[in-house]
């Protein structure tokens, strides 16, 4: 890094149980976990159902739509990474499967009159670099 120019956000770190996810986000698709003893689909992926504890679950692929359940518009960089990125929405997308999901809203303004819990939103992808591509989230056209 040269001297004056801004850190790189932090990526995720890939982990053997998300190896296939992020394997498929670097693809543009989005996959999730499905537990078939209690029919939950949940995020982020881990071979345990979070709900029932049982280890009967599968990867689904997701839609890639969901709506907005909750947002927060943030002014202050949590880390130096983030400076040049401020304002940004962050969110938590419901997505049409039912699991939720943390994130970032894209392509809207980060304005509360712009945005709204319910919004329609569907997947984008951001590509971090070859093996880390990140899924974001915009308002459906």
């Amino acid at each position: 890094m040269s001297e004056g120019a801004p850190p790189h956000p932090p990526l995720p770190v890939p982990q053997p149980e998300t190896d296939f996810y992020w394997a498929k986000a670097s693809e543009h698709e989005l996959w999730l976990m499905r537990c078939d003893d209690c029919s939950s689909t949940y995020f982020y992926p881990r071979p345990i159902c979070p709900r029932c504890f049982s280890r009967n679950t599968r990867w689904i692929q997701s839609s890639g739509r969901g709506t907005v359940y909750a947002f927060s518009i943030v002014h202050r960089p949590p880390i130096p990474a983030f400076q040049e990125r401020v304002p940004y929405v962050a969110a938590l997308v419901e997505l049409e499967e039912g699991a939720r999901m943390p994130t970032n809203l894209v392509d809207v303004e980060p304005d509360p009159a712009k945005l709204r819990v319910g919004m329609a939103v569907e997947v984008v992808f951001e590509d971090s670099n070859e093996a880390i591509a990140l899924p974001k989230f915009r308002p459906t056209r």
